[in-house]
């Protein structure tokens, strides 16, 4: 067990460490940063496969307790009925093999998380879900949702088993081979198990903006799986650096960065992820605010940002309008798709306009830049064509 202080291993580990001595602790792991390089490894996923170690990241199932009664639908709408105590997403209206991305907000209207919640696609897991939260949050996630349901249901871990993200264009191809010729039935936001490779939890999701898959398997089968895969030439391995680089080409929240207690879904532009069912019953925490804010507008607005620079502006970077701060920089960096500079950040509503132009103090100069769409690159996920 790792000391007070000391990142922990992820189960593949070994592995990793054979193709890169480029490791840095992020949220308490030891996780590989490059191996190839940022930009050659963000152009790979971009292009072909990339596979991705996110076993530091929060799996878990959460169940009713066995002897429940409760079948199909009436056992699901049990346990959606328990997290929605917690989150503004209608779980209840999960069909079987649907996953939902949510939050978990404050009573402020706040978001404590980001987290995808799934109804499994197999009759006889009816009363369970799959849920995964993020790796900084995950034990205080973990103890909100035991708290809130006092064991009406059972939340069992399963981040000792290893959490792979195959994502890129030929991530179907790859997929299909290596795993099972049924992955390349599945749409965008759907789980299914298969018992290959010990059992597998398979998601069709990912956070690079591409097509892919995340893949939970127990940690005695996660190095067959990961040697099988990063045998199929479509396949690299690709570090922790290209996936923050490829999540924010694709517009996404990083949480404790764009989204954080004090910010409500509706100002991180993530109102969608807020049905009509639980917009009507406003019976989630900090529903008083958010729905006030779906009615009238929030005071400011996440955006999209080029600087017309080439200076990129960073965290924390103060946004100017007219000499006025209006704002705030809460993720940036450089698009090597774009080969520009890319940021997201908060500005008041009034300043939010596409096309605005803003002022960001870069070393204490106000360089100009343009509120743009986002995301900046546009997303490819695999959505069955409608007949």
């Amino acid at each position: 067990m790792a000391e007070a202080g000391t990142p922990k291993k992820l189960p593949l580990d070994a592995l990793w460490r054979a193709r890169t001595s480029k490791f840095g602790d992020f949220a308490g792991y030891d996780m590989p940063l490059q191996f190839e390089g940022l930009i050659a490894e963000h152009t790979w996923t971009r292009s072909h496969a990339g596979l991705f170690d996110v076993s530091h990241m929060g799996p878990s199932f959460f169940a009713l307790p066995k002897g429940h009664g409760l079948e199909g639908d009436a056992a699901h709408k049990k346990v959606a009925s328990l997290i929605e105590r917690l989150v503004p997403a209608d779980i209840q209206g999960l069909k079987p093999g649907q996953v939902r991305y949510t939050m978990i907000t404050n009573a402020e209207g706040g978001v404590l998380d980001d987290l995808m919640i799934a109804r499994p696609a197999e009759p006889g897991a009816a009363g369970d879900l799959y849920i995964v939260v993020n790796a900084g949050c995950k034990h205080q996630d973990w103890a909100l949702i035991e708290e809130a349901t006092k064991g009406e249901a059972n939340l069992v871990r399963a981040d000792d088993r290893c959490l792979l993200a195959l994502q890129g264009p030929s991530a179907q191809v790859v997929a299909a081979a290596v795993i099972d010729p049924a992955l390349a039935e599945m749409s965008f936001m759907s789980v299914k198990r298969y018992d290959v490779f010990g059992r597998l939890t398979v998601t069709r999701s990912g956070y690079t903006g591409e097509d892919g898959y995340e893949i939970l398997v127990r940690a005695e089968h996660a190095t067959d799986l990961a040697n099988a895969l990063l045998a199929h030439p479509e396949v690299k391995p690709i570090g922790l650096g290209a996936r923050d680089s490829l999540r924010l080409e694709a517009g996404l929240c990083l949480y404790g960065h764009d989204l954080d207690p004090t910010t409500s879904p509706i100002e991180a532009d993530l109102a969608w992820t807020i049905q009509k069912r639980r917009r009507e019953a406003k019976d989630f925490p900090g529903a008083a605010r958010i729905a006030a804010e779906l009615a009238n507008g929030p005071k400011r607005k996440r955006v999209g940002i080029r600087p017309n620079d080439r200076a990129p502006a960073r965290e924390g970077v103060e946004i100017q309008a007219g000499g006025k701060s209006v704002g705030i920089v809460t993720s940036g960096g450089f698009s090597p798709v774009l080969n520009a500079p890319i940021s997201i950040g908060y500005v008041d509503a009034e300043f939010a306009e596409l096309g605005a132009g803003i002022d960001l103090i870069i070393r204490g100069q106000a360089r100009p830049a343009t509120i743009v769409p986002l995301p900046f690159v546009p997303h490819k996920y695999h959505r069955p064509q409608k007949a």
